[in-house]
C-alpha cells in the first residue's frame, strides 16, 4: 500500500467503516482471513455497533450545514457525528466551554444546546438496537452476594 498524503485529515467513523468494508472486512471471523488484518476486523466489529453503521454521507452533510450557526470546532463536530449524543448531558463534555459558547435564554426562549441536540436527533440516525439476547443476559446476570462476616 502506498501513502498518497500522510495525515490528510480526520475521518468520521462512517468513513473508516466504509474503508474497511471496501477492503473486505466482515463480522464473520472466517471472512476476515486474507486481505484484512485481524486488527481491522476488530475495528470493524466495534464500528458496526456504533451510530456509524446507520449513517450516510448525506445525513452527515446535512448535520454539518445545520450546526454551522453554533460555531463548533472541527473536532467537536466530528465527536458529535461519531458519538451521536442524544441529550444535553452528553453534549456538554464534547463542547469546550459549552455554557459560555451556546446561549440559553429562557426569557427569549433560546436554548442552543437543545437546538443542537434536536438537530442530532433529527438528522443523524440512531445506533443499532442491541440484540434481545444481550439484554436478557444482562438482566439474568446474578448480582454479587454480600460477604459473610466471620
Amino acid at each position: 500500500m502506498k501513502t498518497l498524503q500522510a495525515n490528510a485529515g480526520v475521518l468520521t467513523n462512517l468513513e473508516v467503516l466504509e474503508f474497511l468494508r471496501a477492503r473486505g472486512a466482515t463480522s464473520d471471523p472466517m471472512g476476515c482471513l486474507g486481505a484484512v488484518a485481524p486488527s481491522e476486523c476488530k475495528v470493524f466489529d466495534y464500528l458496526v455497533n456504533t451510530p456509524a453503521c446507520n449513517q450516510t454521507r448525506g445525513a452527515i452533510d446535512e448535520f454539518l450545514k445545520r450546526c454551522e450557526k453554533f460555531k463548533l470546532a472541527k473536532a467537536e463536530k466530528f465527536n458529535i457525528i461519531n458519538l451521536r449524543p442524544s441529550n444535553q448531558a452528553l453534549i456538554d463534555p464534547i463542547i469546550e466551554y459549552c455554557e459560555k459558547r451556546l446561549t440559553k435564554d429562557e426569557a427569549r426562549g433560546i436554548d442552543e444546546v437543545q437546538e443542537l441536540v434536536d438537530s442530532v436527533l433529527e438528522v443523524l440516525p440512531p445506533p443499532p438496537a442491541k440484540p434481545d439476547e444481550e439484554m436478557q443476559d444482562l438482566e439474568e446476570t446474578p448480582t454479587a452476594k454480600p460477604m459473610e462476616e466471620n
